[in-house]
C-alpha cells in the first residue's frame, strides 16, 4: 500500500482519544473548584512533559506536583492581579532551584518556556471559566481551538501540497493553514451567535485570530520539538502524543481570547 493511499490510518484511534479527552473537558469545567483542579493539572502535566523534552536535571515528578500544588491554590484564593504577582515569585523561585542545579543554558530556556506556558498562558482558561457567560466561553474557546486543528489538519491531507514551514513542522501546508481559518471563521460565527450572543464581524475577527493564533502556538511546540529531537511531547494521549501536543495551540489562543473576551464582548 503507498503511504498516501495510508494516510488515514491514524484516525480511528485519534477519534477515540478525542471522546476521552471531551469526558475529561466535560467534568473540568463543571464547577469551578472542578476547573481550578482541572487547570493546576493542566500545568503539572505540562511542566512534566516540558521537563522530559529539556531533560532538566531533577526529578520531573516532584517539581511538576509542586508546580500544580502551588497553582491550584494561586488561582483558586486570589484575583488575577494577585495571581500574577505571587506566581511570579514561585517562578522566580523555581528558576533559582534549577540555576543552583547546574542546569545548562539550553535547560535553563526550556524551564523558562515552561514557567510562561504553565503559570500564565494556561491560568487564562481557569480565568475565561470564571467571567461573566463563563461557562459558554470556555466552550467556545476548547471548541473553536481545537476544532481549528482538525480543520487545518483534514484540509492539509485533503488539500495540502505548498509546504509552510518544511523546517519546523513539514506537514503544515499552506491549503491546509487557509481552509482551516475559513472553516473556523465559519465555527466562530455559529458558536458565537449561540454562546456569546455576538454579531458577525465580532466573530469573524475572533474566528481568524484564534485560527492564525492556534497555528502559531503549533508552530511554536513544534519548533520546541524540533529543538529538542522528540516526536512527541509525551505518551499521554494515543494517536495524539503528549498533553501538551494537543494543547498547544491553547498557549497563544487562550490568553489572547481572555483579552478579546474582556475588552470587546460586551456580556
Amino acid at each position: 500500500m503507498k503511504p498516501e493511499d495510508n494516510k488515514f490510518a491514524d484516525v480511528p484511534l485519534r477519534v477515540k482519544t478525542w471522546i476521552y479527552i471531551i469526558i475529561v473537558f466535560a467534568l473540568g469545567i463543571s464547577h469551578p473548584l472542578a476547573m481550578a483542579v482541572f487547570t493546576a493539572w493542566i500545568g503539572l502535566q505540562s511542566f512534566f512533559e516540558f521537563s522530559k523534552m529539556f531533560r532538566i536535571p531533577s526529578n520531573p515528578v516532584i517539581s511538576s506536583i509542586c508546580i500544580g500544588i502551588a497553582q491550584f491554590y494561586l488561582l483558586f484564593y486570589l484575583n488575577i492581579e494577585n495571581y500574577f504577582l505571587y506566581s511570579s515569585i514561585v517562578g522566580i523561585l523555581v528558576f533559582v532551584y534549577f540555576l543552583i542545579l547546574k542546569s545548562s543554558a539550553t535547560q535553563l530556556s526550556g524551564i523558562s518556556i515552561a514557567l510562561l506556558v504553565c503559570l500564565f498562558s494556561f491560568p487564562h482558561l481557569y480565568w475565561i471559566r470564571n467571567s461573566l457567560n463563563g461557562f459558554n466561553a470556555i466552550i467556545f474557546i476548547v471548541v473553536v481551538t481545537e476544532l481549528n486543528d482538525v480543520f487545518q489538519y483534514l484540509m492539509g491531507k485533503f488539500f495540502g501540497k505548498r509546504k509552510i514551514t518544511p523546517h519546523i513542522s513539514p506537514n503544515k501546508t499552506l491549503e491546509g493553514l487557509l481552509g482551516g481559518i475559513f472553516l473556523t471563521i465559519i465555527l466562530s460565527n455559529i458558536l458565537g451567535f449561540f454562546l456569546l450572543k455576538t454579531d458577525c464581524v465580532i466573530n469573524s475577527i475572533v474566528g481568524i485570530c484564534l485560527g492564525i493564533s492556534g497555528f502559531l502556538g503549533d508552530i511554536f511546540m513544534s519548533y520546541l520539538k524540533r529543538k529538542t529531537h522528540v516526536k512527541d511531547t509525551g505518551t499521554l494521549l494515543p494517536g495524539h502524543g503528549g498533553l501538551l501536543d494537543r494543547v498547544d495551540s491553547l498557549v497563544f489562543n487562550a490568553p489572547l481570547f481572555f483579552w478579546i473576551l474582556t475588552l470587546l464582548i460586551k456580556n
